[in-house]
């Protein structure tokens, strides 16, 4: 026998969370768990771009062959030219293609391993919970460092560098693009230039995770901070998804580029990129990729796209100034003003499990239990809702 030595393992809680939320037989409540955006009527629809694309590409294409291990290398230019917009010479880079924003951060972790197996890798208090699942999974040494203020709900940056500036060579620093995921806390431009001083006095590289470009400041602000560090540093790791800004959650569309300071760096890096997929899960998924292809490099569709992804944008920002509005009126304390100037999809509330467990017992409010929200499950509708449970709870 071999599977009854199998132990459980430790249940995700943001799925556990969903299914709570499917049991929950109140009309009102309000699902803040997932990280899904959904529009006013609550659903999450598909893009017009992705849309259109998919029409163009039943109508032309004529074969389901398996790509290279890489993907389409299409795909790989137009994601380098969106991410990194020339700020490195793109013979520099080394992409490949990957099961969504997740899968290009599993192949990023078992590149380090392969590089450096005494690498330890440098993470934000808190980042996502799958970098830590994952990390543990393979074995590596995480250092965290400080990020989130639970005072003033922004970012920790004095503990931060003072943290980062223990990192050595060989290390990695695991950084978020922008968007932090989970407290919705970002760092300024001058702030990023001190963490790119850490960077280069410490010899340490850089990994960045840039899963929401296009939901903060805007398509080309958010990659800002990605870009002058990849700039600015001999060697980087870029993992991007196209998950939240295409809205193609399901099709698993993701890349990993790893930029080197030559070009003959670049060749031994594509090599073992597409290593590293062959060993995992052979040829990538194609169809996600191929869209975004082609909405980025055909001029009315990535119109079209921007246009559509700035109105998602700007919904959210309504969306957080409306809550934070409403908090200030039910409150009568500004408290809660950081909630207007985080960006992405979500924030951190700042609150005790306790009080998140009271929110979903007596309000039917759902999120996560470090009281992460999902600041783009909400509309103008459930805004008040929101706002009345969180005072009443006594936040």
């Amino acid at each position: 026998m071999m599977f009854e030595s199998l132990q459980a393992q430790p249940a995700d809680k943001i799925l556990e969370l969903i299914q709570m939320y499917r049991d929950d037989p109140r009309e009102d409540k309000v699902d803040l768990g997932v990280g899904v955006y959904k529009d006013a009527t609550g659903l999450t629809p598909v893009m017009r771009a992705v849309k259109a694309a998919e029409h163009q590409l039943w109508e032309t294409q004529d074969s389901k062959v398996y790509t290279g291990l890489a993907g389409d290398p299409a795909f790989g230019d137009a994601m380098v030219d969106l991410v990194l917009g020339g700020a490195v010479p793109r013979a520099n880079v080394a992409a490949a293609a990957t099961p969504g924003g997740t899968g290009a951060v599993r192949q990023a972790f078992e590149l380090i391993q392969m590089a450096r197996s005494d690498a330890r890798v440098f993470v934000s208090n808190p980042t996502w919970p799958n970098h830590l699942s994952m990390l543990a999974y393979l074995g590596v040494e995480v250092v965290p460092y400080r990020y989130f203020d639970a005072e003033t709900r922004g970012v920790d940056f004095d503990g931060m560098i003072a943290d980062l500036k223990t990192a050595k060579a060989g290390d990695v620093v695991l950084l978020h693009g922008c968007c932090h995921n989970p407290t919705g806390a970002n760092l300024n431009s001058a702030e990023w230039d001190a963490v790119i001083a850490v960077l280069l006095e410490t010899g340490a590289v850089p990994m960045i995770d840039i899963a929401y470009q296009g939901f903060g400041e805007g398509l080309e602000q958010d990659a800002a901070a990605t870009r002058k560090v990849a700039a600015s540093v001999p060697e980087c790791i870029i993992a991007a998804s196209c998950s939240k800004n295409f809205g193609i959650y399901r099709e698993r569309t993701g890349v990993l580029m790893v930029v080197s300071s030559d070009s003959k760096a670049r060749g031994l890096n594509q090599g073992t990129l597409a290593y590293l997929n062959r060993q995992n899960f052979s040829f990538p998924p194609d169809h996600g990729a191929r869209l975004v292809t082609m909405i980025l490099t055909d001029d009315a569709l990535r119109t079209d796209w921007q246009a559509e992804l700035e109105d998602v944008r700007q919904s959210m920002l309504g969306l957080r100034t409306q809550l934070a509005s409403e908090l200030q009126r039910l409150s009568g304390s500004d408290r809660f003003g950081f909630l207007a100037q985080h960006r992405g999809m979500f924030s951190r509330l700042g609150t005790t499990p306790e009080m998140v467990a009271k929110l979903r017992e007596e309000h039917g409010i759902y999120m996560v239990g470090d009281s992460r929200m999902n600041i783009a499950g909400l509309n103008a509708q459930t805004v008040p809702v929101l706002a009345k449970a969180i005072v009443d709870a006594g936040i």
